[in-house]
């Protein structure tokens, strides 16, 4: 099924609402900046959204989809290891697929405002779901730190324009490499990894 005019402008609108956030924050982006940005009628954008707020959710939403549908996944999961594997490595992929959301989020009060209105139950939520698969059942103080700077740290460096140079598999890489070090798991050997003779 392919999208209609109207499907595609939407799209185009969200990306280049993205972009503007990034560049200008939510509360420097208006919507005669999105408007004109896109080239079209300040009534056109009316046309798909009714104010800047609804925009602002639309452009979270995927990312807020996706991680509400990665904890279900892990929570799923019948073996402790599984959960925080699954859990770290979806949380990687989903900070890289959501790159500029994460920056914006890391920064801007407005994109965490309108998360916190598109998530059900709110980021708290979705963060007390993430440090319980990751600090385990009855955590310490260790593993509750740990497990949050493991989030934080792997959010904050996938956002951050210093890392933005990073192709999308070398980040991953460093990424994984790094919150197993983190959460205590063993490195898992890659094929490059077999000693040459």
């Amino acid at each position: 099924m392919t999208a209609g005019p109207d499907g595609d402008t939407r799209t185009r609108l969200l990306q280049t609402a993205l972009r503007l956030f990034t560049e200008h924050g939510v509360e420097g982006t208006s919507l005669q900046m999105i408007a004109d940005a896109l080239g079209i009628t300040k009534a056109a954008v009316y046309y798909h959204f009714k104010t800047k707020a609804e925009i602002t959710e639309a452009v979270a939403e995927p990312g807020v989809r996706d991680l509400d549908a990665l904890v279900q996944r892990a929570a799923a999961q019948k073996r402790r290891g599984a959960q925080v594997d699954l859990l770290l490595e979806g949380f990687i992929d989903l900070v890289i697929r959501h790159r500029a959301l994460v920056a914006l989020f890391s920064s801007d009060p407005g994109l965490i405002r309108a998360i916190e209105k598109s998530a059900h139950g709110g980021m708290e939520g979705f963060g007390q779901a993430l440090l319980g698969i990751l600090a385990g059942p009855s955590p310490d103080t260790a593993a509750r730190v740990n497990a949050m700077v493991t989030l934080t740290g792997i959010a904050m460096a996938g956002g951050s324009p210093d890392l933005a140079s990073l192709g999308d598999d070398e980040l991953r890489t460093e990424l994984l490499d790094v919150g197993r070090r983190l959460l205590g798991r063993p490195r898992r050997r890659t094929p490059s990894a077999v000693p040459s003779l």
